[in-house]
């Protein structure tokens, strides 16, 4: 009845609006109620939605999350009734235990957890100490279901440790055997490297040698090539004296050309002087010749007039 009514509380934060069923989103607001985080929420909501269409309604709600709470969650339900406000209401503490009582539990709880092993597997035990308290003060009935669960979870936290440890050993063993192997092919590397190394060494060596000899052949070249470069720039010199003796020459006979030059311009300009003279008195010519031809066809003109009077006296 516990379950069903907190069920129903539930429900009831979930669906705020009223809409009469909740969704994904709606679960969610459960996170602060419960200690359960969002994915595990998550978990519960695929769980209880037996057909899968998204939402619940409040049968589904109520029915699957008590079937739920039976097997998964009993401990978060029940320490939740504890510490709601209800759960204080509902299930008044018991009267204070005296300090004898107190050491007793102490040493219960300690027993129960050397049985188990658990501080192998624990660094804290206050949680699981609060909540094996909590139950043997108000539902001692379930203490020893909660016992069976511990005794099953450090149980399978126990073998999972053993599991980790051969885990660690085998993963041990297969890197000292990886190292040897390691080792050994770093032996052989280093005795190869030392093979090849000897081997490049003697072919460096020949190939010294014949690159030697090719460069002292390549020497000998040059020095010919040097010693026809050299012949040939003496020729070049030769070449420069005769050709800065041309050039006095051609200086010599340049300064004459640039005599010759300045008299034959004197020339030009005298006889452009006098061709401007003789055009100036062909100019008059022509015009004194154009005034006489003029003047010849006027007479012309005037014995023609002459002769038709009297060519027509006549007749």
């Amino acid at each position: 009845l516990t379950v069903l009514g907190k069920a129903h509380e539930f429900f009831q934060i979930c669906d705020l609006e009223g809409k009469g069923f909740i969704t994904h989103q709606d679960m969610q607001r459960l996170h602060p109620e419960l200690p359960l985080s969002l994915e595990e929420l998550e978990k519960v909501f695929v769980t209880l939605d037996a057909d899968g269409n998204g939402s619940l309604t409040p049968k589904e709600f109520t029915t699957g999350f008590s079937e739920f709470g039976k097997h998964v969650s009993c401990i978060e339900l029940y320490s939740y009734s504890i510490y709601s406000p209800q759960g204080e209401t509902a299930c008044p503490l018991k009267c204070e235990e005296t300090v004898s009582d107190d050491e007793d539990e102490e040493f219960q709880f300690s027993n129960l957890m050397d049985r188990l092993g658990a501080k192998k597997v624990l660094d804290d035990e206050s949680d699981v100490k609060q909540l094996w308290l909590q139950l043997r003060k108000d539902e001692p009935h379930l203490l020893s279901n909660f016992e069976e669960f511990l005794v099953r979870i450090f149980s399978q936290l126990q073998e999972a440790d053993n599991e980790k440890n051969e885990l660690e050993c085998a993963l041990k063993k297969k890197i000292a055997a990886y190292d040897e192997e390691i080792q050994h092919l770093y032996e052989e590397m280093e005795q190869q490297i030392k093979k090849e190394k000897e081997q490049f060494l003697l072919k460096d060596t020949e190939r010294f040698h014949s690159y030697s000899q090719e460069l002292e052949c390549k020497l000998l070249s040059k020095e010919q090539e040097l010693e026809q470069l050299v012949q040939k720039q003496k020729r070049l010199e030769q070449q420069c004296t005769e050709l800065l003796s041309g050039k006095e020459e051609t200086k010599a006979e340049n300064t004459k050309l640039k005599l010759t030059n300045q008299e034959l311009l004197r020339d030009l300009e005298r006889t452009s002087h006098e061709l401007s003279l003789a055009q100036q008195q062909l100019q008059v010519l022509q015009e004194e010749a154009s005034r006489l031809h003029e003047e010849k066809e006027m007479e012309v003109y005037r014995v023609t007039e002459t002769l038709q009077r009297e060519k027509s006296g006549l007749l």
